[in-house]
Protein backbone atom coordinates (compact mmCIF):
# COMPACT_ATOMS: atom_id res chain seq x y z
CA UNK A 1 0.00 0.00 0.00
CA UNK A 2 1.40 3.18 -0.92
CA UNK A 3 1.72 5.59 2.27
CA UNK A 4 -0.94 8.35 0.70
CA UNK A 5 -3.60 5.30 1.14
CA UNK A 6 -3.33 5.64 4.98
CA UNK A 7 -5.16 8.04 7.33
CA UNK A 8 -3.60 11.45 8.13
CA UNK A 9 -2.88 11.84 11.77
CA UNK A 10 -1.05 14.05 12.89
CA UNK A 11 1.87 13.17 15.51
CA UNK A 12 1.10 10.71 18.09
CA UNK A 13 2.82 9.42 21.44
CA UNK A 14 2.01 5.60 20.32
CA UNK A 15 0.90 3.55 17.28
CA UNK A 16 -2.82 2.75 16.31
CA UNK A 17 -4.16 0.62 13.60
CA UNK A 18 -5.12 3.66 11.97
CA UNK A 19 -1.45 4.94 11.23
CA UNK A 20 0.29 1.57 10.48
CA UNK A 21 2.98 3.16 7.82
CA UNK A 22 3.63 5.82 10.84
CA UNK A 23 3.63 3.49 13.17
CA UNK A 24 6.71 1.92 11.17
CA UNK A 25 8.60 5.35 10.73
CA UNK A 26 8.38 5.76 14.56
CA UNK A 27 10.15 2.58 15.00
CA UNK A 28 12.98 3.01 13.26
CA UNK A 29 13.07 6.33 14.68
CA UNK A 30 13.22 4.98 18.23
CA UNK A 31 14.40 2.06 17.99
CA UNK A 32 17.63 1.87 15.36
CA UNK A 33 18.05 5.53 15.66
CA UNK A 34 17.61 6.18 19.31
CA UNK A 35 20.32 4.22 19.63
CA UNK A 36 23.03 6.19 17.49
CA UNK A 37 21.55 9.62 18.95
CA UNK A 38 24.43 10.35 20.89
CA UNK A 39 27.07 9.52 18.28
CA UNK A 40 25.09 11.00 15.98
CA UNK A 41 25.15 14.28 17.86
CA UNK A 42 28.62 13.98 19.83
CA UNK A 43 30.73 12.09 17.59
CA UNK A 44 29.96 12.90 14.29
CA UNK A 45 28.42 9.65 13.10
CA UNK A 46 26.42 9.93 10.00
CA UNK A 47 23.50 7.30 10.08
CA UNK A 48 23.82 5.53 6.54
CA UNK A 49 22.40 2.76 7.46
CA UNK A 50 19.54 4.25 9.60
CA UNK A 51 18.43 6.63 6.97
CA UNK A 52 18.46 3.17 4.48
CA UNK A 53 16.02 2.16 6.70
CA UNK A 54 13.74 5.00 6.41
CA UNK A 55 14.19 4.94 2.66
CA UNK A 56 12.93 1.26 2.64
CA UNK A 57 10.20 2.26 4.70
CA UNK A 58 8.63 5.53 2.43
CA UNK A 59 9.54 8.14 5.19
CA UNK A 60 12.22 10.32 2.33
CA UNK A 61 9.71 9.65 -1.00
CA UNK A 62 5.95 9.92 0.42
CA UNK A 63 5.47 12.88 -1.22
CA UNK A 64 6.39 11.78 -4.73
CA UNK A 65 4.44 11.01 -7.24
CA UNK A 66 3.44 7.06 -8.13
CA UNK A 67 2.71 5.79 -11.48
CA UNK A 68 -0.68 5.14 -9.56
CA UNK A 69 -1.36 8.45 -7.79
CA UNK A 70 0.34 11.80 -6.47
CA UNK A 71 2.28 11.73 -3.61
CA UNK A 72 1.39 13.16 -0.07
CA UNK A 73 3.28 15.75 1.28
CA UNK A 74 1.81 15.75 4.67
CA UNK A 75 3.14 12.14 5.33
CA UNK A 76 6.38 12.68 4.45
CA UNK A 77 6.30 15.96 7.24
CA UNK A 78 4.87 13.44 8.99
CA UNK A 79 7.51 11.04 8.98
CA UNK A 80 10.55 13.53 9.30
CA UNK A 81 8.72 14.60 12.48
CA UNK A 82 9.05 11.09 13.71
CA UNK A 83 12.83 11.07 13.30
CA UNK A 84 13.07 14.47 14.07
CA UNK A 85 11.60 13.92 17.34
CA UNK A 86 14.21 11.74 18.29
CA UNK A 87 16.85 13.24 16.50
CA UNK A 88 17.19 16.41 14.63
CA UNK A 89 19.98 15.97 12.49
CA UNK A 90 18.79 13.16 11.39
CA UNK A 91 15.77 14.83 10.44
CA UNK A 92 17.54 17.41 8.49
CA UNK A 93 19.30 14.72 6.79
CA UNK A 94 15.46 13.13 5.77
CA UNK A 95 14.31 16.51 4.26
CA UNK A 96 17.96 16.83 2.37
CA UNK A 97 16.92 13.35 0.64
CA UNK A 98 13.66 13.88 0.06
CA UNK A 99 13.75 17.58 -1.50
CA UNK A 100 16.30 15.97 -3.61
CA UNK A 101 13.83 13.66 -4.56
CA UNK A 102 11.31 16.33 -5.36
CA UNK A 103 13.90 18.23 -7.91
CA UNK A 104 14.89 14.75 -9.88
CA UNK A 105 11.06 14.38 -10.53
CA UNK A 106 10.47 17.79 -11.18
CA UNK A 107 13.52 18.10 -13.24
CA UNK A 108 11.22 16.20 -16.58
CA UNK A 109 14.72 14.89 -17.49
CA UNK A 110 14.40 11.28 -18.49
CA UNK A 111 17.97 10.95 -17.88
CA UNK A 112 16.94 11.53 -14.02
CA UNK A 113 13.66 10.63 -13.60
CA UNK A 114 13.92 6.97 -14.05
CA UNK A 115 17.00 4.35 -12.72
CA UNK A 116 18.54 7.55 -11.53
CA UNK A 117 15.09 8.46 -9.32
CA UNK A 118 14.19 5.00 -8.64
CA UNK A 119 17.67 4.00 -6.40
CA UNK A 120 17.23 7.66 -5.15
CA UNK A 121 13.45 6.32 -3.39
CA UNK A 122 15.54 3.41 -2.60
CA UNK A 123 17.73 4.78 -0.77
CA UNK A 124 20.70 2.94 -2.29
CA UNK A 125 22.37 6.14 -3.58
CA UNK A 126 22.02 9.39 -1.43
CA UNK A 127 21.52 13.17 -1.96
CA UNK A 128 21.18 16.44 -0.64
CA UNK A 129 20.19 20.06 -1.49
CA UNK A 130 22.76 23.11 -2.09
CA UNK A 131 19.96 25.81 -2.98
CA UNK A 132 20.63 27.36 0.97
CA UNK A 133 23.44 30.33 -1.66
CA UNK A 134 20.59 30.80 -4.25
CA UNK A 135 17.88 30.92 -2.22
CA UNK A 136 19.36 33.79 -0.35
CA UNK A 137 20.37 35.21 -4.00
CA UNK A 138 16.80 35.11 -4.97
CA UNK A 139 16.35 36.91 -1.58
CA UNK A 140 18.82 39.41 -2.50
CA UNK A 141 20.93 38.24 0.67
CA UNK A 142 23.97 37.37 -0.95
CA UNK A 143 25.43 36.44 -4.70
CA UNK A 144 25.13 33.14 -6.31
CA UNK A 145 28.79 31.14 -6.05
CA UNK A 146 29.02 29.41 -8.51
CA UNK A 147 29.57 29.83 -12.33
CA UNK A 148 28.85 28.19 -15.38
CA UNK A 149 30.56 28.74 -19.02
CA UNK A 150 29.12 26.97 -22.21
CA UNK A 151 31.81 24.74 -23.44
CA UNK A 152 31.05 22.26 -26.25
CA UNK A 153 28.20 19.37 -25.05
CA UNK A 154 27.13 21.31 -21.98
CA UNK A 155 28.81 23.72 -19.25
CA UNK A 156 32.26 23.92 -16.94
CA UNK A 157 31.14 24.87 -13.06
CA UNK A 158 33.70 26.48 -10.67
CA UNK A 159 33.42 27.82 -7.60
CA UNK A 160 32.52 26.80 -4.10
CA UNK A 161 29.54 26.48 -1.36
CA UNK A 162 30.24 26.83 2.15
CA UNK A 163 28.03 24.53 3.76
CA UNK A 164 26.42 21.36 2.09
CA UNK A 165 24.82 18.62 4.08
CA UNK A 166 23.60 14.95 3.73
CA UNK A 167 26.98 14.32 1.42
CA UNK A 168 29.22 11.41 1.15
CA UNK A 169 32.00 10.76 -1.42
CA UNK A 170 29.74 9.07 -3.31
CA UNK A 171 26.28 11.16 -2.90
CA UNK A 172 25.13 13.93 -4.97
CA UNK A 173 23.05 17.16 -4.81
CA UNK A 174 21.28 19.83 -6.24
CA UNK A 175 22.91 23.08 -6.99
CA UNK A 176 22.65 26.25 -8.78
CA UNK A 177 25.16 28.28 -11.14
CA UNK A 178 24.80 31.75 -12.37
CA UNK A 179 25.43 31.19 -16.51
CA UNK A 180 28.05 33.29 -17.88
CA UNK A 181 28.67 34.92 -20.79
CA UNK A 182 33.05 35.64 -20.65
CA UNK A 183 33.67 37.86 -17.68
CA UNK A 184 29.97 38.61 -17.12
CA UNK A 185 26.61 37.13 -16.43
CA UNK A 186 24.41 36.06 -18.98
CA UNK A 187 21.14 36.99 -17.22
CA UNK A 188 20.43 33.37 -16.47
CA UNK A 189 20.96 30.53 -14.14
CA UNK A 190 21.26 26.99 -14.27
CA UNK A 191 20.22 23.58 -11.74
CA UNK A 192 22.14 20.80 -12.14
CA UNK A 193 22.89 17.41 -10.49
CA UNK A 194 26.39 18.00 -9.15
CA UNK A 195 27.74 14.04 -7.92
CA UNK A 196 30.37 14.48 -5.55
CA UNK A 197 32.62 11.22 -7.01
CA UNK A 198 32.50 13.51 -10.24
CA UNK A 199 36.24 15.31 -11.66
CA UNK A 200 36.54 18.34 -10.44
CA UNK A 201 34.61 18.35 -7.33
CA UNK A 202 36.24 18.42 -3.74
CA UNK A 203 34.87 18.34 -0.55
CA UNK A 204 36.59 19.70 2.19
CA UNK A 205 35.54 19.11 6.20
CA UNK A 206 33.82 21.84 7.87
CA UNK A 207 33.98 23.34 11.31
CA UNK A 208 32.56 20.86 14.10
CA UNK A 209 28.83 22.31 14.13
CA UNK A 210 26.09 22.36 17.30
CA UNK A 211 24.13 19.64 16.91
CA UNK A 212 24.56 19.23 13.44
CA UNK A 213 28.19 17.04 13.58
CA UNK A 214 26.68 13.73 12.09
CA UNK A 215 24.48 15.68 9.11
CA UNK A 216 27.61 14.38 6.34
CA UNK A 217 27.98 18.48 6.06
CA UNK A 218 31.45 19.59 3.65
CA UNK A 219 32.46 22.62 1.73
CA UNK A 220 32.18 21.45 -2.39
CA UNK A 221 34.87 23.03 -4.29
CA UNK A 222 34.27 22.64 -8.04
CA UNK A 223 37.07 23.39 -10.23
CA UNK A 224 35.91 23.37 -14.09
CA UNK A 225 33.32 20.59 -13.15
CA UNK A 226 31.35 19.32 -16.35
CA UNK A 227 27.87 19.62 -16.96
CA UNK A 228 26.09 17.48 -19.36
CA UNK A 229 21.97 17.23 -20.54
CA UNK A 230 22.22 13.92 -18.57
CA UNK A 231 22.47 15.88 -15.22
CA UNK A 232 20.37 19.21 -16.03
CA UNK A 233 17.52 19.83 -13.80
CA UNK A 234 16.41 23.08 -14.65
CA UNK A 235 17.75 26.09 -17.41
CA UNK A 236 16.27 28.25 -16.62
CA UNK A 237 16.49 27.85 -13.28
CA UNK A 238 14.31 30.73 -11.82
CA UNK A 239 10.62 29.19 -13.32
CA UNK A 240 11.61 25.49 -12.02
CA UNK A 241 12.82 27.17 -8.26
CA UNK A 242 9.22 29.19 -8.49
CA UNK A 243 7.40 26.10 -9.06
CA UNK A 244 8.99 24.13 -6.20
CA UNK A 245 10.02 26.72 -3.93
CA UNK A 246 6.56 26.24 -1.81
CA UNK A 247 7.25 22.25 -1.28
CA UNK A 248 11.06 23.09 -0.76
CA UNK A 249 9.88 25.03 2.71
CA UNK A 250 7.32 23.06 3.41
CA UNK A 251 9.09 19.96 3.57
CA UNK A 252 11.13 21.46 6.57
CA UNK A 253 8.24 21.74 8.66
CA UNK A 254 8.34 18.49 9.44
CA UNK A 255 11.87 19.26 11.43
CA UNK A 256 10.27 21.76 13.44
CA UNK A 257 7.05 19.86 14.47
CA UNK A 258 9.18 17.15 15.52
CA UNK A 259 11.97 18.92 17.71
CA UNK A 260 9.25 20.78 19.20
CA UNK A 261 7.15 17.44 19.79
CA UNK A 262 10.16 16.29 21.46
CA UNK A 263 10.84 19.15 24.12
CA UNK A 264 7.82 18.63 25.05
CA UNK A 265 7.71 14.60 25.70
CA UNK A 266 10.68 16.41 28.12
CA UNK A 267 8.43 18.34 29.95
CA UNK A 268 5.67 15.31 30.71
CA UNK A 269 8.83 13.36 31.67
CA UNK A 270 9.27 15.44 34.97
CA UNK A 271 5.50 16.64 35.42
CA UNK A 272 4.73 14.05 38.15
CA UNK A 273 7.93 15.06 40.22
CA UNK A 274 7.82 18.70 39.38
CA UNK A 275 4.52 19.84 38.35
CA UNK A 276 4.12 21.50 41.30
CA UNK A 277 6.56 23.99 40.47
CA UNK A 278 7.12 24.05 36.77
CA UNK A 279 3.13 25.00 37.22
CA UNK A 280 4.44 28.14 37.84
CA UNK A 281 6.61 28.48 34.42
CA UNK A 282 5.03 30.35 30.68
CA UNK A 283 4.93 27.91 27.73
CA UNK A 284 3.59 24.90 29.72
CA UNK A 285 3.32 21.84 27.68
CA UNK A 286 -0.49 21.40 26.98
CA UNK A 287 -0.68 24.93 25.88
CA UNK A 288 2.61 24.23 23.43
CA UNK A 289 1.10 20.77 22.23
CA UNK A 290 -2.48 22.78 21.69
CA UNK A 291 -0.11 25.22 19.59
CA UNK A 292 1.69 22.76 17.82
CA UNK A 293 -1.33 20.49 16.62
CA UNK A 294 -2.94 23.75 15.42
CA UNK A 295 0.49 24.34 13.50
CA UNK A 296 0.45 20.91 12.11
CA UNK A 297 -3.21 20.74 11.00
CA UNK A 298 -2.17 24.32 9.03
CA UNK A 299 0.40 22.52 7.49
CA UNK A 300 -1.69 19.54 6.85
CA UNK A 301 -3.60 21.94 4.66
CA UNK A 302 -1.21 23.63 2.81
CA UNK A 303 -0.04 20.23 2.32
CA UNK A 304 -2.61 19.26 -0.02
CA UNK A 305 -1.10 21.81 -3.03
CA UNK A 306 2.19 21.49 -2.86
CA UNK A 307 2.83 23.48 -6.28
CA UNK A 308 0.36 26.38 -5.91
CA UNK A 309 2.46 28.99 -7.22
CA UNK A 310 0.49 32.23 -6.09
CA UNK A 311 2.10 35.04 -3.80
CA UNK A 312 -0.70 34.59 -1.17
CA UNK A 313 0.04 30.41 -0.86
CA UNK A 314 3.79 31.39 -0.44
CA UNK A 315 3.73 33.57 2.06
CA UNK A 316 1.32 31.13 4.20
CA UNK A 317 4.15 28.99 3.86
CA UNK A 318 6.97 30.95 4.82
CA UNK A 319 4.82 32.27 7.58
CA UNK A 320 4.12 28.62 8.60
CA UNK A 321 7.36 28.01 8.63
CA UNK A 322 8.44 30.94 10.29
CA UNK A 323 5.79 30.28 13.51
CA UNK A 324 7.21 26.64 13.24
CA UNK A 325 10.62 27.69 14.25
CA UNK A 326 9.46 29.96 16.73
CA UNK A 327 7.61 27.56 18.34
CA UNK A 328 10.78 25.46 18.72
CA UNK A 329 12.77 27.51 20.37
CA UNK A 330 10.38 28.29 22.86
CA UNK A 331 9.48 24.37 23.23
CA UNK A 332 13.17 23.84 23.76
CA UNK A 333 13.92 26.61 25.64
CA UNK A 334 10.64 25.59 27.82
CA UNK A 335 12.07 21.68 28.00
CA UNK A 336 15.06 22.83 29.77
CA UNK A 337 13.78 25.06 32.32
CA UNK A 338 10.94 22.59 32.79
CA UNK A 339 13.65 19.76 33.35
CA UNK A 340 15.58 21.95 35.71
CA UNK A 341 19.54 20.85 36.77
CA UNK A 342 18.88 17.60 34.96
CA UNK A 343 18.19 18.99 31.85
CA UNK A 344 21.28 21.22 31.91
CA UNK A 345 23.48 17.88 32.17
CA UNK A 346 25.51 17.57 28.37
CA UNK A 347 24.03 14.13 28.49
CA UNK A 348 20.50 15.04 28.50
CA UNK A 349 18.15 15.21 25.45
CA UNK A 350 17.34 18.27 26.12
CA UNK A 351 20.23 19.95 25.77
CA UNK A 352 21.06 18.63 22.62
CA UNK A 353 17.47 19.93 21.68
CA UNK A 354 17.93 23.48 22.52
CA UNK A 355 20.60 23.64 19.96
CA UNK A 356 18.46 21.31 17.88
CA UNK A 357 15.81 24.21 17.82
CA UNK A 358 18.64 27.24 17.34
CA UNK A 359 19.23 25.21 13.76
CA UNK A 360 15.99 25.21 12.77
CA UNK A 361 15.97 28.39 13.30
CA UNK A 362 18.44 29.81 11.15
CA UNK A 363 18.64 26.75 8.55
CA UNK A 364 17.56 28.28 5.11
CA UNK A 365 15.33 30.46 5.32
CA UNK A 366 16.25 31.59 8.41
CA UNK A 367 13.56 33.01 10.37
CA UNK A 368 14.73 36.71 9.42
CA UNK A 369 15.01 35.26 5.64
CA UNK A 370 11.43 34.07 6.09
CA UNK A 371 10.28 37.53 7.89
CA UNK A 372 12.17 39.68 4.99
CA UNK A 373 10.36 37.27 2.07
CA UNK A 374 7.25 37.81 3.85
CA UNK A 375 7.63 41.65 4.15
CA UNK A 376 8.71 41.71 0.53
CA UNK A 377 5.97 39.41 -0.64
CA UNK A 378 2.98 41.58 1.19
CA UNK A 379 4.42 44.70 0.10
CA UNK A 380 5.03 44.05 -3.93
CA UNK A 381 3.48 42.17 -6.73
CA UNK A 382 5.47 38.72 -7.46
CA UNK A 383 8.02 39.48 -10.45
CA UNK A 384 7.09 38.00 -13.44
Amino acid sequence: MHPADLPRDVIDSSPSPQDGWLAQVRAIAQGPLAEQVVAIDRDGHYPLAVLRQFALAGAMSAHLDTADQAGDYFLSIQAMAEASRVCGATGFMMWCQAVCGLYLQQSGNPALMGEVLAQHVGGSTMGGTALSNPMKSYAQIESLLLRAQPVPGGYEVTGTLPWVSNLQADHYCGAIAAVMDGEKEAGSELMFLLRCNAPGVTLRECPSFSAMEGTGTYALKLDNYFVGADNLIAHPAKPYIARIRGAFVMLQCGMAVGVTQGAIDSMWDVEAQLGHVNQFLEDRPHALQAELDALTERVRVLAQTPFDTSKEFFIDVLDARAHGAELCLRAAQSALLHQGARGYLMSSAVQRRVRESHFVAIVTPAIKHLRKEITRLSAEEMPA
